[in-house]
């Protein structure tokens, strides 16, 4: 097991790691809208999944993946009436064949933002 960072993503904001490479995948911890210098992303769900996504993105590529070989998604919403617009800015990260993926309402999420998004990926 091989902890993977990046200054490309924002830094753990507690006792995990950005990503977890084990086994041929790489396991990314859950992205919230903070930019890679930690200042928050604020506004509709439409900037706030762009930053998540784009989170994502550099920590798969500091672990030696990409978007591309992501094999599942876990996604956060604060409110389940942002999931078209979250849905739209989503679509435009993957190309078919899709993630599997699960889409979930919670009551809270960290520094009170609207959507947090972990991922598993394929690195062989």
């Amino acid at each position: 097991m091989e902890a993977v960072s990046t200054e490309k993503a924002p830094k753990a904001i507690g006792p995990y790691s950005q990503a977890v490479r084990a086994g041929g995948l790489v396991f990314v911890s859950g992205q919230i809208s903070l930019r890679p210098d930690g200042t928050l992303v604020e506004g509709d769900i439409r900037a706030q999944t762009e930053q998540v996504m784009e989170n994502l993105k550099a920590v798969l590529e500091a672990a030696g993946s990409s978007l591309a070989r992501v094999v599942q998604t876990a996604c956060f919403l604060a409110d389940m009436e942002d999931f078209p617009a979250f849905n739209e800015v989503y679509a435009r990260y993957f190309q078919a064949p899709y993630p599997a993926r699960a889409t979930v309402a919670v009551k809270a999420l960290p520094k009170g933002v609207r959507v947090e998004v972990a991922c598993i990926a394929l690195t062989e």
